[in-house]
């Protein structure tokens, strides 16, 4: 895990932290590999936890091994479980030809070598279906989880006129376009973009700087779990217009915090954020631009997707998520 989480990374601290919680009275050795062992160390393991150095030959001596980050030792545990989050890698221009080379081999064995295989939204579980072969049989969908803030979020009036994105700054997140959204709305309003660089970051970099709009527009990099949280009970708006995403936790997130959302209507997006936000083809910056100013002067709208987002965000909690992945471990140990 580490710091500077990626959604993945997040994930793998609920999940760790989740089973180790409901299940004290199981044995759970964290395995991490070389590199990532010796700064485990300063993280703190749950009692009833231990850690375990994982070599690419094969997982330690255990009743199940489970592969957090959609890969697996070349050897097979007695029973073995993997999580797939996304496969844009394999789906579309988002990395170099070198990594997805890479990508692809290891989904394909990791898919290959698991008995079951979980999935973080039913799209995810398509793409695993369509681009790696895996039968239906052999999957099962979890969808990432959400933790309610710790005091009730401030009413939509009392926020900054604030539009906030919540990820790295790579090509796959669409920022280009919102960049260009934005420029269309009213000077009262900011741009925020929480995250850190990725994949084609210099492009979008440069664009910024040449926007008519650079004096409202705030790149922060990687930011803390206390400044998100700051962000979401601050920001009047999240517009997450991403090209392809195996889940998008930011529309958990803002759903929890009740901050209204324009996303995308494709990949997980739409899944996961049902009729809790404006979906928007996230090719056409006009749409995204119209999305953004409706909720900014509907109230209605807004009180209706907040409403529906708190709802979900209620029902999808990561205690919820690490339940339903004990109940996977029960069917492959029964």
């Amino acid at each position: 895990m580490g710091e500077n989480l990626s959604g993945v990374g997040v994930y793998s601290r609920e999940i760790l932290h989740g089973l180790s919680a409901i299940h004290p009275e199981q044995r759970f050795l964290w395995c991490y590999r070389p590199h990532r062992l010796l700064r485990s160390f300063g993280e703190r393991v749950p009692r009833g936890c231990g850690r375990r150095l994982l070599w690419e030959t094969g997982p330690p001596d255990c009743g199940l091994f489970h592969g957090l980050n959609q890969r697996m030792p070349r050897k097979r545990a007695k029973r073995s479980v993997v999580t797939f989050h996304d496969l844009f890698v394999m789906s579309g221009e988002y990395s170099t030809a070198e990594f997805r080379e890479k990508f692809t081999r290891q989904a394909r064995e990791a898919a290959g070598r698991a008995d079951l295989v979980v999935c973080v939204s039913a799209f995810t579980a398509s793409q695993v279906a369509g681009l790696l072969g895996v039968e239906s049989g052999r999957l099962r969908v979890i969808w990432h989880g959400v933790h309610a803030p710790s005091t009730p979020p401030p009413p939509w009036e009392d926020r900054e006129p604030m539009i906030l994105h919540v990820g790295a700054l790579q090509r796959r997140k669409n920022i280009l376009r919102l960049v260009e959204a934005f420029e269309q709305m009213p000077a009262g309003w900011r741009l925020v973009l929480a995250g850190s660089t990725g994949y084609g970051a210099g492009e979008i970099l440069e664009r910024i700087e040449r926007s008519e709009a650079r004096a409202r527009i705030e790149v922060t990099g990687y930011i803390t779990d206390t400044r998100l949280q700051d962000l979401y009970r601050r920001a009047r708006m999240l517009v997450f217009p991403s090209l392809d995403e195996g889940f998008g936790i930011p529309l958990l997130e803002a759903m929890a915090y009740g901050v209204p959302i324009v996303t995308s209507k494709g990949s997980a997006l739409g899944e996961v954020a049902r009729d809790a936000a404006i979906l928007v083809d996230p090719l056409r910056v006009d749409e995204i631009a119209g999305a953004m100013t409706r909720m900014a002067s509907d109230e209605a709208l807004r009180g209706e997707v907040v409403s529906r987002g708190l709802s979900i965000a209620r029902r999808h909690g990561w205690q919820a998520a690490a339940h339903q992945t004990w109940q996977v471990y029960r069917e492959l140990l029964a």
